[in-house]
């Protein structure tokens, strides 16, 4: 297996990973409130907090996707913005990121 293969495939299992993510937030958040008043407000935070990972999953999901694009069109490794090779320790640490350290900052 190439090492773009083995990037498409961990970025394809960490896009399963959020769908689930995503999907068992929204049954949280949609799970009826409690009357009583203390629990009620413990249960908003909680919810921020869930709103909160939810937002950060969907963009993570979008750059995920993003990225895979990029590797269906045989784009994926080069910096979107120079054009230059992007660092394979960097795609080992963001597998997604479309930016080479230099643009990134």
């Amino acid at each position: 297996m190439t090492k773009i293969a083995e990037r498409k495939a961990a970025l394809l299992e960490r896009l399963q990973e959020l769908d689930e993510r995503i999907h068992h937030i929204e049954e949280e958040l949609d799970e009826p409130v409690s009357k009583d008043w203390e629990d009620r407000s413990v249960e908003r935070e909680e919810d921020e907090v869930l709103e909160t990972m939810g937002v950060t999953s969907q963009a993570e999901i979008r750059m995920i996707q993003a990225a895979l694009e990029r590797i269906e069109a045989d784009e994926y490794g080069f910096c979107v913005k120079c054009g230059v090779e992007i660092l394979p320790a960097r795609l080992d640490v963001l597998p997604y990121t479309p930016f080479c350290k230099n643009c990134a900052v």
